[in-house]
């Protein structure tokens, strides 16, 4: 006898969005912890950028190729090439490898990618509404921070460190919240997911 039951096959790969996602958020917090000028820079975050919030991204995007999600590269493995070369920023100068960039060299920095990210957002609108917090928070972030740099600001500079921290804290719960709805295989925490 022949089943008439459907066969289910998934590709065997686990979600990495997750793992991007408390990466960019755990970075993001970090440093914007200093930012909000409670802490200075350091090699904590530093090694953060490099480690979690760049090589763990960026692995997450490449996965996320692998399950044939456009979206889910783009978003990873830009944002974790961004904290790679944010790290390079700082660090470089300090090498002598070149001079350490102007205010206007990071105004224009940190406005393309909050251009990106504003772009990207309306990628989350067939998502769900804890990216949708995401990108949004992230777009007024860059814009924050170019608004600091533009202005010499220490007010601005540090309102968008706290606004930086409410940003990558709604990564993490979106991540967190991705993991643990997984294994209880229902919704745990909630990310307001959008009719399709």
């Amino acid at each position: 006898m022949i089943s008439t039951t459907p066969v289910v096959v998934t590709d065997g790969i686990a979600n990495p969005a997750p793992l991007g996602l408390c990466a960019f958020g755990l970075t993001t917090v970090l440093l914007n912890i200093h930012n909000a000028g409670f802490i200075e820079m350091n090699t904590m975050i530093l090694a953060m950028g490099i480690f979690y919030g760049g090589l763990a991204q960026v692995i997450a995007g490449v996965i996320e190729a692998k399950k044939n999600n456009t979206f889910g590269l783009t978003a990873f493995t830009s944002y974790g090439f961004f904290w790679l070369s944010l790290v390079g920023l700082i660090v470089m100068p300090k090498l002598g490898w070149g001079t350490k960039p102007s205010e206007g060299a990071m105004c224009a920095y940190l406005g393309i990618w909050g251009v990106f990210t504003f772009c990207l957002f309306f990628g989350t609108l067939k998502l769900n509404r804890a990216l949708q917090f995401v990108f949004a928070s992230l777009t007024i972030l860059f814009f924050l921070l170019v608004a600091g740099d533009a202005t010499g600001s220490e007010n601005v500079k540090h309102f968008a460190g706290y606004e930086g921290i409410l940003c990558g804290a709604s990564a993490i719960y979106t991540g967190i919240a991705n993991v643990l709805n997984e294994v209880y295989g229902r919704e745990v925490l909630p990310i307001g997911t959008v009719n399709k």
